[in-house]
C-alpha cells in the first residue's frame, strides 16, 4: 500500500487511502505551499472546506504543484449558513470558483444540525434540501461524489428518506482517544467509508504514554502509529501539517504493520484526551 492506493466508494469511484487536511491552515502562502509540499511528498488527496477560508490558496497549490488535475482527489464542504437548495447551488459554484476547478471529487455537508435553524427549519428538511442541491451538482458534472461530515446515525437515517444518492463517506473526528464506535459501525453497515479528520487528536494523543511506548517499539513517531491504527481499522485519515518534514513523515506509513496486540492496546485509549462535540448541541 502507498499514498496513491485507493478505497473503492459505494458508487464505484476510487479515493486515495490517506488525505492531506487543511483545517486551520492559514489562507495565502502557507496553505498554497503546504498543498504543494504534500503533493510533492506523494499525497494525491487534498481536503478543504468553505469555512476554512483557504479554498483559493488550496486551488493555487493544486494548480502550481505540477501534478495533473485528474491525478488529484479534491474534497470540499458546504458550511452551516447554506440551509436551502438555492443557497447550496450558489455555494457549489463559489467553491469551484475559489478552487479554480471545473469539478470537485467529493462535496460534503459539513455539519448536520446548524444551531441557527434548529428551531426554525429543523435538520431533516435542511439536510434534505442541501443534499438535493449536491445531487444536482452531481448531475451537472460539477461533483463526482457526495457525502457527509459529523453525522450521527439518526441524521443519516433521516437523509436517506429522500436521498436519491447514498453518502459515500462520513467524515468524523476519529482517533485513538475518540473512536466513535457506534457511528463507525453504522457507517460500515451502510457501506459508508469513515474518514478520520484530526486523526492525531489535534496533537493531544501524541503524548499519551501507551502510544509513545508503542511508537518507540516500532521506531516510528506517535503520529505515524496513530495514523497506521486508522488505516488498519479501514478508515481514511486526513493528517494536517504546514511543516514539510512532518508532511513527509505523516505519509510514511507503509513500511510497518501494527500487531493485533498493539491495535488492541490502542483501542483501550478511548477517552484519553478530548472528545468530539455533539453535533446536535453545537453553537454554530
Amino acid at each position: 500500500m502507498t499514498l496513491t492506493d485507493t478505497y473503492t466508494l459505494n458508487n464505484g469511484e476510487k479515493i486515495p487511502v490517506v488525505g492531506f487536511g487543511t483545517w486551520q491552515t492559514p489562507d495565502g502562502d502557507v496553505a498554497e505551499k503546504s498543498v504543494i509540499a504534500a503533493l510533492k511528498a506523494g499525497y494525491r488527496h487534498i481536503d478543504t472546506a468553505a469555512v476554512y477560508k483557504n479554498e483559493a490558496s488550496v486551488g493555487r497549490g493544486i494548480a502550481n504543484s505540477g501534478v495533473a488535475r485528474e491525478d488529484i482527489y479534491v474534497t470540499t464542504k458546504v458550511w452551516n449558513d447554506n440551509t436551502t437548495y438555492d443557497e447550496t447551488l450558489v455555494a457549489i459554484d463559489e467553491s469551484l470558483a475559489k478552487l479554480g476547478l471545473d469539478y470537485v471529487d467529493l462535496f460534503l455537508i459539513h455539519w448536520p444540525n446548524p444551531a441557527p435553524i434548529r428551531e426554525i427549519i429543523g435538520y431533516e428538511k435542511r439536510n434534505a434540501d442541501v443534499w438535493r442541491a449536491l445531487e444536482a451538482g452531481v448531475a451537472a458534472g460539477k461533483i463526482k461524489s457526495i457525502g457527509v461530515s459529523n453525522f450521527r446515525p439518526h441524521h443519516i437515517d433521516a437523509l436517506l428518506k429522500t436521498a436519491k444518492i447514498a453518502p459515500v463517506v462520513n467524515q468524523l473526528y476519529v482517533n485513538p482517544s475518540d473512536q466513535q464506535e457506534e457511528v463507525v459501525a453504522y457507517n460500515k453497515a451502510h457501506n459508508i467509508l469513515t474518514q478520520a479528520y484530526s486523526p492525531l487528536g489535534t496533537g493531544e494523543v501524541l503524548t499519551v504514554p501507551a502510544l509513545v511506548e508503542i511508537a518507540e517499539k516500532y521506531g516510528k513517531s506517535p503520529a505515524q502509529v496513530a495514523l497506521k491504527w486508522s488505516l488498519q481499522k479501514g478508515y481514511l485519515p486526513l493528517p494536517k501539517s504546514v511543516t514539510p518534514t512532518r508532511i513527509i513523515e505523516n505519509g510514511e506509513l507503509f513500511d510497518f504493520e501494527l500487531s493485533v496486540e498493539d491495535i488492541a492496546t490502542i483501542d483501550t485509549l478511548h477517552g484519553a484526551t478530548r472528545m468530539t462535540s455533539d453535533p446536535d448541541q453545537t453553537n454554530f
